[in-house]
């Protein structure tokens, strides 16, 4: 499958944005899907992961409450909802996807996207 993500830019703090991510392939609906991102000079970390079928999703803990990951199998899309952005959330956001595992951030994925800039102004 290939990802390709989009939707970010400059925000100011307190505001929204969407994130996209669109998947080639078949079979989208049979992948587990996340949001990971990455900031200057940090590790990439985990951001959301969304299951298939049940739509099981889980959040990093410093998102919790603010941003929403979802799926639409039927346009083979993702999505990342962010609201409240904070500073701390400019990075680099990357959708990826994996055919097995658990619906988080653990264990390798096996499919990335390019990634799209998301820069919070204070």
């Amino acid at each position: 499958v290939q990802l390709q993500a989009s939707g970010g830019g400059l925000v100011q703090a307190g505001g929204s944005l969407r994130l996209s991510c669109a998947a080639s392939g078949r079979a989208f609906s049979s992948y587990i899907m996340a949001w990971f991102r990455q900031a200057p000079g940090k590790e990439r970390e985990f951001v959301a992961a969304i299951g298939w079928t049940t739509f099981r999703s889980t959040y990093a803990d410093s998102v919790k409450g603010r941003f929403t990951i979802s799926r639409d199998n039927a346009k083979n899309a993702l999505y990342l909802q962010m609201s409240s952005l904070k500073p701390d959330d400019t990075a680099i956001y990357y959708c990826a996807a994996r055919r097995y595992g658990a619906v988080d951030g653990s264990g390798p994925y096996d499919y990335w996207g390019q990634g799209t800039q998301v820069t919070v102004s204070s």
